[in-house]
């Protein structure tokens, strides 16, 4: 009677194990936690609290720093080959700072958003709300900001409204390069995303 006993055991871990969900981070050098040890990435914060509530879910970080919408999208099919329950999109950063046309970073996100769900149907998508600094001019600088909740009201997407909310613009909360958040910002960042991602989960 071992034996049957044995095999159901195994086929118990096989179906649990399968139940776990994952959550991809796909973003910039702000996802990567550039600067920092991994462990200080707000993905890794997120994925801490995770643990610490005992939920079945594995985190993630697909971040790369320099990542701008265009090189986002070339990957994001190799990235699809395994399962996604959650996706968290944050990317546009790079393009506002360099002025990219908004369209190709509209045009960009859509298809980054559409290959997610053609491979995963019962994907559940965050994006994450940027803004940048007033350099490009009063008109893209809006349209920017504008780009993200648009986007995620016509995907019925859930939007973290502005990612970098009390972090931005502190220089006790950002590194020297006065862009890339701290550990203690890292923190901040994770928060506004808990606050979007706990309900989902």
């Amino acid at each position: 009677m071992a034996e049957p006993s044995s095999s159901t055991s195994v086929e118990k871990e096989g179906k649990a194990s399968s139940k776990r969900k994952t959550i991809i981070f796909f973003g910039n050098s702000l996802t990567a936690g550039m600067g920092l040890e991994p462990e200080q990435s707000f993905p890794a914060k997120i994925g801490d609290k995770i643990d610490s509530l005992g939920l079945d879910y594995f985190v993630v970080n697909a971040g790369i720093s320099g990542e701008t919408t265009a090189s986002g999208e070339s990957r994001i099919s190799w990235l699809m080959r395994e399962k996604v329950d959650i996706f968290v999109l944050e990317l546009g950063a790079n393009d506002g700072l360099r002025g990219i046309p908004l369209s190709e970073t509209r045009e960009n996100l859509q298809a980054i958003i559409d290959t997610v769900k053609n491979h995963n149907p019962e994907v559940k998508i965050v994006l994450a709300g940027m803004q940048i600094p007033p350099n490009m001019g009063p008109e893209y600088t809006t349209e920017f900001s504008s780009l993200f909740p648009e986007l995620a009201e016509e995907n019925e997407a859930y939007l973290i409204p502005f990612l970098l909310e009390g972090v931005a613009g502190n220089p006790e909360l950002n590194q020297a390069d006065g862009i890339h958040p701290t550990e203690e910002g890292q923190r901040i960042v994770a928060e506004n995303v808990w606050t979007i991602l706990k309900p989902i989960l």
